[in-house]
């Protein structure tokens, strides 16, 4: 597995927290990725706290069409740091205002305007599993552990995470995973429908770099009209593809779409 694959050649952008780093690169791949590995990259509350900012600010620059999410050194997140969360459930007050500043990083990546990819190596646990659900798809190492554990701590997983995961899971698989904490690896991921792909370690990141690079060649106007749907109740998808739909009788994609099409080359979005 080659460790650098994902960031080697792209430019750092600042995030102004430790254990955060964020990377841009020419072919329109964005990496956000989790540095904290003396703690199996845990996620402190500043690294929630700053998400929101940090991912507010990878969607700005100009040419970003598709975002990786990943670990350093072979681990994708062991989750919340349980020490600091020790301290944070001292006080009740303390508790609910994280649980809100957590909720709020996990809203912004899955709102996030682009395709949002986890790249899952070792343990994606807990508050990491949680972000990883929060991304539109997953591709995980056939090694990795993956699973939600507030039942091992006694901690109540709050309403949002607990809805977008059994969306993704169904009902049953939700409390299969929320019930039992149980980490889950390699096919049986898949098989629950946590990943979408499973590949090996050493295949994995130039797999996910590859999938990201062919959807900055897909339009941008299809992808943010599927998340926008996709992204809301049932009852609520009209709606929220309503705007899509009238913009695309007048945006360029359609047409160059079909011209690209019966010119058989590559369409420019």
């Amino acid at each position: 597995m080659d460790q650098q694959l994902l960031t080697r050649d792209r430019s750092p952008l600042p995030t102004n927290v430790d254990g955060l780093r964020a990377y841009v690169g020419e072919d329109g791949v964005a990496v956000l990725q989790f540095a904290r590995p003396h703690r199996r990259n845990a996620i402190t509350l500043a690294i929630w706290q700053a998400l929101p900012k940090v991912l507010f600010r990878i969607a700005e620059e100009p040419g970003v069409r598709a975002l990786l999410v990943t670990g350093a050194d072979g681990t994708f997140s062991a989750g919340a740091d349980i020490e600091e969360l020790s301290e944070v459930y001292a006080d009740p007050d303390r508790a609910d205002a994280y649980h809100a500043v957590n909720v709020a990083a996990e809203e912004a990546l899955a709102e996030f305007p682009h395709p949002t990819i986890a790249v899952v190596h070792g343990a994606c646990v807990g508050g990491g599993c949680q972000l990883a659900v929060a991304c539109d798809l997953r591709f995980v190492a056939d090694d990795a552990r993956m699973g939600i554990t507030p039942a091992k701590l006694g901690v109540v997983y709050p309403a949002v995470p607990t809805l977008r995961l059994a969306r993704l899971v169904g009902p049953s698989r939700a409390k299969f995973l929320l019930f039992s904490g149980e980490l889950l690896k390699g096919l049986r991921n898949s098989a629950i429908g946590l990943a979408d792909r499973v590949l090996p370690a050493g295949e994995l990141d130039a797999n996910a770099l590859e999938f990201a690079r062919l959807l900055t060649r897909r339009s941008p106007q299809t992808i943010g009209a599927v998340k926008a749907a996709l992204g809301v109740p049932p009852e609520e998808a009209a709606e929220a593809l309503r705007p899509w739909e009238l913009r695309s009788r007048e945006a360029p994609d359609v047409r160059e779409g079909l011209a690209a099409f019966l010119e058989g080359r590559q369409p420019r979005f």
